[in-house]
């Protein structure tokens, strides 16, 4: 036989607490998402890079050396692609009048290259340097992979802020109700009842509430999150076409939307027992 509720909220209590859950849900949860959906991008996009290198020689003399190394370290190289006048040429049309063709003379050699370990990017950096420069993908795009990393610790401050919203507003709503049903909390004492189980009574309406009020809000942040995935994809620009959540990511955000309702229900224990204790 199940046990009654003691007290419940009023109407106007449940709508305010279903919308306010249910909004702090939905922040905490899209944040959290575009904190792992950046993060996810960032270590794409990093890996992407890590392992690519150009070198670029000056001096034709030292292009049949460099070339001679990248022939004697093919174990140690996934790919090489020599760059070509023509490429070279397509690249700078956008700043160059006729390309590069009038610059022909004076542009490098350069051989865009791919290894498979970064020892061995180490090894053979180390055999070329003298000869020419060697210039790393990673160390190109560490400007977007910082702005990446702010990104996801603004998307931090937000689950925090959304956290915090939450406590205040659980915390409120538990005073609120404790002067609401002051009488009833009078009676209670008087004929014995324990805080514990005066909190337990609040703990239950709250998980009812917060239940309900989480599922609306995971369902709406997933909706949200899954439209700026498939928008910053379709711009198919640098890092963002690397954004994407995972199905360990989906089950974070999951586990996250349960910790807030735990949370919640918690904090609402906890506010309880010390309104007790005070009267």
């Amino acid at each position: 036989m199940k046990t009654p509720i003691v007290f419940s909220f009023a109407r106007e209590q449940s709508v305010f607490m279903t919308a306010i859950m249910g909004l702090m849900t939905f922040l905490g949860v899209l944040a959290f998402g575009v904190a792992i959906s950046i993060g996810t991008a960032v270590v794409r996009w990093n890996a992407q890079w890590d392992l690519i290198a150009t070198v670029q020689v000056t001096k034709s003399d030292n292009a049949a050396v460099v070339q001679k190394v990248l022939n004697e370290n093919k174990s140690k190289i996934a790919s090489v692609n020599e760059i070509s006048t023509d490429e070279m040429n397509r690249i700078l049309r956008p700043w160059v009048s006729n390309g590069g063709t009038a610059l022909a003379n004076y542009m490098p050699k350069m051989w865009e290259v791919k290894f498979t370990t970064r020892d061995n990017m180490r090894h053979v950096a180390d055999a070329i340097a003298p000869y020419g420069r060697f210039l790393t993908h990673a160390d190109a795009v560490k400007t977007s992979v910082s702005a990446g990393w702010r990104m996801v610790f603004i998307a931090a401050i937000i689950l925090a802020m959304a956290i915090g919203a939450i406590t205040i507003c659980v915390s409120y709503i538990a005073r609120n109700t404790a002067m609401l049903h002051r009488r009833e909390l009078e009676i209670l004492n008087q004929v014995g009842a324990t805080d514990a189980f005066i909190a337990k009574q609040m703990q239950v309406i709250v998980a009812k509430i917060c239940v309900g009020a989480g599922a609306i809000g995971f369902i709406a942040a997933s909706i949200v999150l899954c439209l700026i995935i498939w928008a910053a994809r379709a711009a198919r620009v640098g890092l963002m076409a690397m954004i994407g959540i995972s199905g360990a990511g989906w089950l974070a955000i999951f586990i996250a939307t349960v910790l807030i309702i735990v949370f919640a229900i918690w904090m609402t224990r906890r506010t309880t027992l010390k309104i007790l204790q005070r009267n």
